[in-house]
């Protein structure tokens, strides 16, 4: 598994949000060194996949120089000339190309259509004036060489690298591998990441709950962050704040690639999950960060179980449904707070980077952004502490930054502000107290 330093125990102050990110960062890039496994997709299963094998040109991108306008081919000396044309002939997209061009003529073409030897641009339509079967170019007008033409390999040439292995695929990805003809692309399988949500007070989604009961939010809150992650994600039952119940549930959660809790990570008396993993045998990278909200962030990893022959392998290892994750001994895990926007915050913040690693992605988030406060925003941090607070983005206009402005909430527990939001404001943590 990645080695990395343990930078905080139970004992010692938590990290700051940015030697906790750097750690889980080394953490990733070490844990991206291996492979996951590759397998076969569709082209239209592919999107949100990671690309196992680079994408090459299966030919010359384009195959043939080819109009980007309708209009009409035509060598660029002459047309500038301002004489008349004599039309040649016409040549549609998807037709094959034409004869050399004859001198002091022009080849009507449409958009796609290969350009006739011989032409070296094309005007476009609405820039010529037609009369007796011959075409001129509209006075103070004039045309240069390679105009509305892409050559012939201007794009890319047979054998050449497109997409290396490690990229997201997305609609531009899909259409590039159309292009070169793959119906069907090498990806990586997606890691599958056990999500464990803990607590008395948690009930099913379809449950009403009792006086002090909450509906289970944080299960498919996560579940569609991994997806979107790139992850496949698998909710657990939830566990009861009991020894026994979170022991069964750890070793359950063996068979993953990545485990996530949410719940049971602060200092209460019934947060049971951190010695729940110390007698499961965890190594605690860190136990808590200076973030709001997020502090009692837990990040480390578990040792699998071993076999007689040495092999990783979870209580269901023998299964022919069960793919040994790309961690073989050991499992990463992070302890998220229970709080829902403090539970997305962490899983952005850092399980992102270590899904993608896991994913084979060489994108591994988060992402920041550079933006103007609105007018009455909170300008300051707070001491102490790195602060990601629901916020909405509106993205500028000639050239401005963007303009975010908080979204009014109650604290971490507010998932409508969160809803809200489509962005985290970041106020980076002060020494000193604020200013007014």
């Amino acid at each position: 598994p990645p080695k990395t330093s343990t930078i905080h125990c139970m004992s010692s102050p938590p990290p700051s949000y940015d030697e906790a990110a750097a750690l889980v960062a080394t953490y990733a890039a070490q844990l991206g060194r291996l492979r996951p496994v590759v397998e076969r997709v569709e082209l239209g299963r592919a999107p949100g996949r990671v690309l196992a094998r680079p994408l090459c040109a299966d030919r010359d991108q384009p195959p043939f120089s080819r109009s980007t306008r309708d209009g009409f081919a035509c060598r660029a000396v002459e047309a500038s000339a301002h004489i008349p044309l004599a039309i040649a002939g016409i040549t549609r997209a998807g037709e094959a190309p034409a004869g050399e061009l004859p001198p002091g003529s022009a080849w009507e073409i449409m958009t796609g259509a290969p350009v006739p030897p011989g032409a070296d641009a094309v005007i476009m339509l609405e820039h010529v004036a037609t009369s007796n079967g011959h075409v001129k170019l509209e006075p103070k007008r004039n045309i240069a060489v390679g105009e509305n033409i892409v050559a012939l390999g201007a794009q890319a040439r047979k054998g050449d690298e497109l997409l290396p292995a490690g990229t997201v695929i997305a609609a531009a990805q899909v259409a590039l591998a159309a292009a070169c003809g793959h119906a069907a692309l090498e990806v990586f399988a997606r890691p599958r990441v056990a999500i464990l949500t803990t607590g008395d007070e948690i009930v099913p989604v379809k449950s009403i709950p009792a006086p002090g009961q909450i509906r289970n939010s944080n299960g498919p809150m996560l579940a569609a962050m991994v997806v979107a992650a790139g992850g496949e994600p698998w909710l657990l039952p939830n566990a009861s704040d009991d020894a026994r119940a979170l022991d069964t549930s750890l070793s359950q959660a063996m068979e993953a690639d990545l485990l996530l809790i949410t719940g049971g990570v602060s200092a209460g008396k019934f947060d049971l999950v951190e010695p729940a993993l110390a007698r499961a045998g965890a190594q605690f990278h860190f136990t808590g960060v200076r973030i709001q909200p997020g502090k009692p962030l837990v990040f480390g990893e578990m040792p699998r179980h071993r076999n007689a022959t040495g092999n990783a392998m979870g209580p269901a290892a023998a299964s022919a449904t069960w793919r040994p994750p790309i961690a073989v001994h050991s499992l990463p895990l992070f302890g998220l707070p229970g709080n829902p926007v403090s539970s997305a915050v962490t899983f952005l913040l850092f399980a992102v980077p270590v899904l993608a690693a896991l994913a084979g992605s060489f994108e591994p988030g988060p992402r920041f952004a550079l933006a103007r406060l609105a007018q009455g925003t909170e300008k300051h941090g707070k001491a102490g502490l790195t602060r990601f607070l629901p916020a909405k983005c509106t993205f500028g206009v000639d050239g401005e930054l963007p303009e975010v402005a908080l979204v009014p909430w109650q604290g971490s527990g507010d998932m409508a502000a969160m809803a809200r939001s489509n962005c985290f404001v970041v106020l980076p943590e002060q020494s000193n107290h604020p200013e007014p």
